[in-house]
């Protein structure tokens, strides 16, 4: 990271922390350097770092842990708030989901590109044959980049930014719903293969319609584990 400005003290050590996550210097989980170390690689006062930190803590983006240091929370500031207000609630995200997943497959089938056609259906691909070998954390990763390659497909750059921030939550969402644990199983039956060729079709109805009917059967398993 850069030695910041002594201008803006601690708003520019907030954005050089939050460059760092979101870039992926320090991935989730990791504890990031100590007070000392950051006030000397960015040139300011460990106060300065600490009020940094305590303003990204209080968005969720880092985690402070007392007698053990700062960890890596979420990528971004909606994720961590969404971690925050959802917790371990699935069919709270699922309806999220569902909410921005259906307008974004109809967007897609409507201004989607060629190239972005083929994307989708090469991370498709990739999902399925991580699925068939059981590795489920890969095919968790996979399938919540394929939904973000749908949304992003409608080329709504608000909506877009909006769902990426759920990546964490979204990912996680998939793993619930896909791995089998004891005492629950939720198997990964549910093909993607109707959204891909609606999309291709440029079918905005079914589209829409593919995205709905998956997250509305997964909405179904969960609240039936529920009762």
């Amino acid at each position: 990271m850069a030695t910041t400005r002594r201008a803006g003290l601690v708003d520019q050590v907030i954005e050089q922390l939050r460059d760092a996550v979101t870039q992926g210097e320090w991935p989730i989980g990791q504890r990031i350097p100590t007070e000392p170390e950051l006030a000397g690689q960015l040139g300011v006062g460990r106060n300065t770092v600490r009020e940094a930190v305590r303003a990204l803590a209080h968005t969720g983006l880092l985690e402070v842990r007392q007698g053990d240091g700062t960890y890596v929370r979420a990528t971004s500031e909606v994720s961590g708030a969404i971690r925050r207000l959802c917790g371990s609630e699935l069919r709270e995200v699922l309806q999220v989901r569902r909410i921005l997943e259906v307008e974004g497959a109809r967007l897609a089938a409507a201004a989607r590109t060629d190239e972005e056609v083929a994307e989708l259906k090469a991370l498709l691909e990739r999902r399925n044959a991580e699925l068939r070998e059981g590795h489920w954390e890969e095919f968790a990763r996979l399938d919540a980049e394929f939904h973000f390659a749908v949304v992003q497909s409608g080329h709504n750059t608000l909506l877009t930014e909006m769902y990426r921030g759920l990546t964490e939550v979204i990912t996680a969402s998939v793993a619930a719903t896909s791995n089998v644990t004891p005492g629950r199983e939720y198997l990964p039956e549910i093909g993607h293969e109707g959204l891909a060729e609606a999309i291709a079709d440029q079918d905005a109805d079914r589209a829409a319609s593919e995205a709905c009917g998956f997250l509305d059967e997964l909405l179904a398993r969960v609240e039936q584990d529920e009762s």
